[in-house]
């Protein structure tokens, strides 16, 4: 089941996994946003969904109960190294969803790496880390249902 995706002067991108963040990113006030739950059951079916969080309004298991992804909530302290440290762990290539600091540094161990700037805003050095922002969940899950979008914003 991986993802395969040949992008001319971008490369060959054979992906396994999406790794999230949640709160800024799927969800708002830890609630998720219209539209993911929908996409998040699509894009299962290409690819295994992890979400990574720091947990911000303790809401993110309710959130995602019923949909097919593996939720890591991480302890509060070093979330930046943690988040790094399960993209890094992965068997296979990854696409990251991210918007805040804390998503910087799995952003870098992204084979794919898609910043989500929403309501709660976007960490700015995250756009160094990033191949493509987007402008909320739905259109970052969009880009990989369809592939050629992100064909078009990548090729050179």
């Amino acid at each position: 089941m991986p993802l395969e995706i040949d992008i001319p002067g971008f490369g060959y991108l054979k992906l396994f996994h999406l790794v999230s963040d949640f709160n800024g990113t799927l969800a708002l006030d830890g609630r998720l946003l219209p539209g993911v739950r929908e996409r998040i059951f699509k894009v299962s079916a290409l690819l295994e969904v992890h979400v990574v969080t720091a947990d911000t309004f303790g809401l993110a298991a309710k959130e995602l109960q019923g949909l097919p992804v593996d939720l890591f909530v991480l302890r509060h302290g070093d979330e930046r190294s943690a988040k790094a440290h399960f993209v890094a762990s992965l068997d296979g290539g990854a696409v990251i969803l991210g918007n805040g600091s804390n998503d910087l540094s799995m952003m870098e161990k992204g084979m794919l790496s898609i910043a989500v700037l929403g309501k709660e805003g976007l960490y700015l050095p995250l756009i160094t880390k990033a191949h493509v922002l987007v402008s909320g969940p739905v259109e970052a899950l969009e880009l990989l249902l369809r592939p050629d979008r992100l064909k078009a914003t990548l090729r050179s």
